[in-house]
Protein backbone atom coordinates (compact mmCIF):
# COMPACT_ATOMS: atom_id res chain seq x y z
CA UNK A 1 0.00 0.00 0.00
CA UNK A 2 1.71 3.26 -0.91
CA UNK A 3 1.80 6.25 1.75
CA UNK A 4 -0.15 8.95 1.33
CA UNK A 5 1.10 12.19 0.16
CA UNK A 6 1.33 14.95 2.60
CA UNK A 7 -1.59 17.58 1.23
CA UNK A 8 0.13 20.97 -0.41
CA UNK A 9 -0.14 24.02 1.58
CA UNK A 10 -1.65 26.94 -0.31
CA UNK A 11 0.99 29.42 -1.14
CA UNK A 12 1.37 32.51 1.17
CA UNK A 13 -0.33 35.48 0.46
CA UNK A 14 2.04 37.73 -1.89
CA UNK A 15 2.61 41.18 0.12
CA UNK A 16 2.60 43.87 -2.20
CA UNK A 17 3.65 46.74 -0.80
CA UNK A 18 1.51 50.50 -2.02
CA UNK A 19 3.60 53.60 -1.50
CA UNK A 20 2.22 56.85 -2.55
CA UNK A 21 5.28 57.83 -5.13
CA UNK A 22 6.81 60.94 -5.49
CA UNK A 23 9.13 62.93 -7.57
CA UNK A 24 12.04 62.82 -5.93
CA UNK A 25 14.14 59.42 -6.75
CA UNK A 26 15.21 59.26 -2.88
CA UNK A 27 11.33 58.30 -2.13
CA UNK A 28 11.62 55.01 -4.78
CA UNK A 29 14.72 54.09 -3.73
CA UNK A 30 13.72 54.08 0.17
CA UNK A 31 10.80 52.11 -0.66
CA UNK A 32 13.06 49.54 -2.65
CA UNK A 33 15.33 49.18 0.20
CA UNK A 34 12.82 48.32 2.44
CA UNK A 35 10.88 45.88 0.58
CA UNK A 36 14.38 43.93 0.15
CA UNK A 37 14.82 44.41 4.21
CA UNK A 38 11.53 42.71 4.72
CA UNK A 39 12.61 39.93 2.21
CA UNK A 40 15.71 39.35 4.24
CA UNK A 41 13.56 39.21 7.37
CA UNK A 42 10.82 36.70 5.71
CA UNK A 43 12.91 34.20 3.00
CA UNK A 44 10.69 32.63 0.58
CA UNK A 45 7.81 35.91 1.12
CA UNK A 46 7.46 37.69 -2.44
CA UNK A 47 7.18 41.22 -1.74
CA UNK A 48 6.33 43.91 -4.38
CA UNK A 49 5.81 47.18 -4.42
CA UNK A 50 3.76 49.88 -6.04
CA UNK A 51 2.76 53.36 -6.40
CA UNK A 52 -0.09 55.29 -6.68
CA UNK A 53 1.26 58.07 -8.33
CA UNK A 54 4.89 59.46 -10.00
CA UNK A 55 6.47 56.39 -10.14
CA UNK A 56 6.23 52.63 -11.79
CA UNK A 57 4.75 50.30 -11.60
CA UNK A 58 1.61 51.62 -10.73
CA UNK A 59 -0.85 49.17 -8.49
CA UNK A 60 -3.26 48.05 -11.63
CA UNK A 61 0.25 46.83 -13.34
CA UNK A 62 1.54 44.98 -10.85
CA UNK A 63 -2.03 43.27 -9.87
CA UNK A 64 -2.17 42.30 -13.11
CA UNK A 65 1.27 40.76 -13.86
CA UNK A 66 0.38 38.66 -10.41
CA UNK A 67 -2.98 37.35 -12.12
CA UNK A 68 -0.82 36.43 -15.08
CA UNK A 69 1.61 34.14 -13.21
CA UNK A 70 -1.43 32.64 -11.51
CA UNK A 71 -1.40 34.02 -7.91
CA UNK A 72 -4.20 33.42 -6.23
CA UNK A 73 -4.06 35.92 -3.16
CA UNK A 74 -2.37 38.98 -2.49
CA UNK A 75 -1.94 41.58 0.85
CA UNK A 76 -1.87 44.93 0.31
CA UNK A 77 0.00 46.65 2.73
CA UNK A 78 -0.70 50.75 2.61
CA UNK A 79 3.08 52.14 3.27
CA UNK A 80 1.35 55.03 5.08
CA UNK A 81 1.46 56.19 8.97
CA UNK A 82 -2.17 57.85 9.19
CA UNK A 83 -5.59 56.51 7.90
CA UNK A 84 -6.03 59.79 6.14
CA UNK A 85 -7.11 59.89 2.33
CA UNK A 86 -4.91 57.85 0.44
CA UNK A 87 -6.24 54.82 2.48
CA UNK A 88 -9.14 55.86 3.29
CA UNK A 89 -10.04 56.28 -1.00
CA UNK A 90 -7.28 56.29 -3.14
CA UNK A 91 -6.10 52.64 -2.22
CA UNK A 92 -9.20 50.94 -1.82
CA UNK A 93 -10.44 52.64 -5.05
CA UNK A 94 -7.56 51.63 -6.99
CA UNK A 95 -7.48 47.87 -5.47
CA UNK A 96 -10.96 47.32 -6.47
CA UNK A 97 -10.59 48.86 -10.18
CA UNK A 98 -7.45 46.49 -10.71
CA UNK A 99 -9.34 43.14 -9.45
CA UNK A 100 -12.19 43.69 -10.87
CA UNK A 101 -10.14 43.13 -14.16
CA UNK A 102 -8.84 39.78 -12.77
CA UNK A 103 -11.50 36.94 -11.82
CA UNK A 104 -10.18 34.57 -9.12
CA UNK A 105 -7.71 37.02 -7.76
CA UNK A 106 -8.37 38.04 -4.21
CA UNK A 107 -6.69 41.12 -2.43
CA UNK A 108 -7.40 41.79 0.81
CA UNK A 109 -6.07 45.02 2.40
CA UNK A 110 -3.69 45.01 5.63
CA UNK A 111 -4.01 48.31 7.90
CA UNK A 112 -1.87 51.41 7.73
CA UNK A 113 1.50 51.18 9.92
CA UNK A 114 0.76 53.82 12.78
CA UNK A 115 0.43 54.03 15.43
CA UNK A 116 2.64 51.24 16.99
CA UNK A 117 5.40 51.13 19.25
CA UNK A 118 8.43 49.84 16.50
CA UNK A 119 7.48 53.29 14.78
CA UNK A 120 7.99 55.36 18.33
CA UNK A 121 11.23 52.64 18.74
CA UNK A 122 12.13 53.51 14.83
CA UNK A 123 12.14 57.20 15.66
CA UNK A 124 14.46 56.90 18.51
CA UNK A 125 16.98 54.96 16.66
CA UNK A 126 17.18 58.06 14.02
CA UNK A 127 17.05 60.51 17.03
CA UNK A 128 20.21 58.48 18.51
CA UNK A 129 21.79 58.23 15.00
CA UNK A 130 22.05 61.55 14.60
CA UNK A 131 23.73 62.19 17.88
CA UNK A 132 21.42 62.27 20.53
CA UNK A 133 22.82 60.84 23.68
CA UNK A 134 20.10 58.51 25.27
CA UNK A 135 21.55 59.84 28.83
CA UNK A 136 20.11 63.31 27.89
CA UNK A 137 16.53 62.57 27.11
CA UNK A 138 15.17 63.87 30.40
CA UNK A 139 16.13 67.20 29.45
CA UNK A 140 15.82 66.78 25.63
CA UNK A 141 12.11 68.27 24.29
CA UNK A 142 10.89 66.48 20.61
CA UNK A 143 9.13 67.91 17.75
CA UNK A 144 7.21 65.15 16.00
CA UNK A 145 7.35 66.49 12.72
CA UNK A 146 4.47 64.93 10.35
CA UNK A 147 3.97 65.36 7.14
CA UNK A 148 0.63 66.95 8.28
CA UNK A 149 -2.75 66.18 6.44
CA UNK A 150 -6.44 67.88 6.10
CA UNK A 151 -7.77 64.60 7.65
CA UNK A 152 -8.63 65.43 10.99
CA UNK A 153 -8.02 61.91 12.29
CA UNK A 154 -4.92 61.70 11.23
CA UNK A 155 -3.93 64.79 12.62
CA UNK A 156 -5.68 63.61 15.77
CA UNK A 157 -3.58 60.28 15.64
CA UNK A 158 -0.09 62.56 15.34
CA UNK A 159 -0.78 64.67 18.49
CA UNK A 160 -1.83 61.39 20.16
CA UNK A 161 1.00 59.82 19.45
CA UNK A 162 2.93 62.39 20.91
CA UNK A 163 1.16 62.89 24.37
CA UNK A 164 2.18 58.88 24.95
CA UNK A 165 5.80 59.40 23.45
CA UNK A 166 6.12 62.34 26.33
CA UNK A 167 5.17 59.96 28.99
CA UNK A 168 8.37 57.53 28.23
CA UNK A 169 10.73 60.13 29.49
CA UNK A 170 11.31 63.50 27.06
CA UNK A 171 11.22 66.31 28.72
CA UNK A 172 8.52 67.31 26.18
CA UNK A 173 7.14 66.21 23.11
CA UNK A 174 5.08 67.90 20.52
CA UNK A 175 3.34 67.78 17.07
CA UNK A 176 4.40 69.74 14.09
CA UNK A 177 3.06 69.30 10.56
CA UNK A 178 4.91 70.04 7.23
CA UNK A 179 1.86 70.59 5.35
CA UNK A 180 -2.25 71.19 6.22
CA UNK A 181 -2.58 71.95 9.73
CA UNK A 182 -0.41 73.95 12.22
CA UNK A 183 2.13 74.42 14.20
CA UNK A 184 4.59 74.10 11.65
CA UNK A 185 8.35 72.39 12.78
CA UNK A 186 10.10 75.88 13.27
CA UNK A 187 6.71 77.52 15.18
CA UNK A 188 7.25 73.93 17.28
CA UNK A 189 11.00 74.10 17.99
CA UNK A 190 10.64 78.15 19.56
CA UNK A 191 7.79 76.79 21.23
CA UNK A 192 9.99 74.97 23.06
CA UNK A 193 12.86 77.28 23.23
CA UNK A 194 10.52 79.78 24.91
CA UNK A 195 9.37 77.42 27.62
CA UNK A 196 13.13 76.98 28.47
CA UNK A 197 13.87 73.60 26.91
CA UNK A 198 17.36 73.41 26.95
CA UNK A 199 17.68 70.78 24.21
CA UNK A 200 15.27 70.63 20.82
CA UNK A 201 15.40 67.78 18.53
CA UNK A 202 13.17 67.34 15.40
CA UNK A 203 12.03 63.71 14.55
CA UNK A 204 10.73 63.54 11.40
CA UNK A 205 7.61 60.85 11.26
CA UNK A 206 7.94 60.33 7.64
CA UNK A 207 9.08 56.99 5.78
CA UNK A 208 10.76 58.24 2.52
CA UNK A 209 12.26 61.68 1.84
CA UNK A 210 10.98 64.14 -0.40
CA UNK A 211 9.48 67.58 -0.36
CA UNK A 212 7.38 67.55 2.63
CA UNK A 213 10.64 66.07 5.03
CA UNK A 214 12.72 68.60 2.81
CA UNK A 215 10.48 71.07 4.49
CA UNK A 216 10.51 69.59 7.88
CA UNK A 217 14.43 69.29 7.89
CA UNK A 218 14.42 73.16 6.48
CA UNK A 219 12.09 74.13 9.69
CA UNK A 220 14.25 72.92 12.12
CA UNK A 221 17.69 74.21 10.88
CA UNK A 222 15.71 77.70 10.34
CA UNK A 223 14.58 77.47 14.30
CA UNK A 224 17.94 76.03 15.23
CA UNK A 225 17.10 72.94 16.48
CA UNK A 226 20.15 71.07 17.95
CA UNK A 227 19.61 67.44 16.94
CA UNK A 228 17.71 66.60 13.05
CA UNK A 229 16.90 63.03 13.00
CA UNK A 230 16.79 61.25 9.28
CA UNK A 231 13.49 59.74 7.56
CA UNK A 232 12.15 56.54 9.15
CA UNK A 233 13.34 55.07 6.12
CA UNK A 234 14.09 50.81 5.45
CA UNK A 235 14.82 50.47 9.58
CA UNK A 236 14.59 47.14 11.13
CA UNK A 237 11.91 48.64 13.00
CA UNK A 238 9.90 49.31 10.10
CA UNK A 239 10.35 46.19 7.99
CA UNK A 240 9.35 44.43 11.42
CA UNK A 241 6.12 46.15 11.22
CA UNK A 242 5.23 46.08 7.53
CA UNK A 243 5.47 42.15 8.34
CA UNK A 244 3.07 42.28 11.34
CA UNK A 245 0.67 43.98 9.45
CA UNK A 246 1.18 41.46 6.44
CA UNK A 247 0.61 38.79 8.91
CA UNK A 248 -2.30 40.41 11.10
CA UNK A 249 -4.35 40.47 7.51
CA UNK A 250 -3.20 36.92 6.34
CA UNK A 251 -4.11 35.33 9.14
CA UNK A 252 -7.03 37.01 11.05
CA UNK A 253 -8.33 38.58 7.14
CA UNK A 254 -10.48 41.14 9.41
CA UNK A 255 -11.05 43.01 6.46
CA UNK A 256 -13.42 41.81 3.44
CA UNK A 257 -11.08 40.57 0.69
CA UNK A 258 -11.64 42.27 -2.62
CA UNK A 259 -12.41 39.79 -5.54
CA UNK A 260 -13.77 40.29 -9.12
Amino acid sequence: MRPRSAPRTAPAPVLLVIAHGSRDPRHAATVAELCARVRWLRPGLRVEAAFLDFNAPRVPGVLAGLAAEGAREVVALPLLLTRAFHAKADIPAALREATARHPGLTVRRAGVLGPSPLLTAALERRLYEAGLDPADRASTGVVLASAGSTDPEASAVIAAIAREWRHTGWCAVRPAFASASLPRTEDAVRALRAEGVRRVAVAPYVIAPGRLPDRIAAGAREAGADVLAGVLGPSPELARLLLQRYDAAARLRAEPALTA
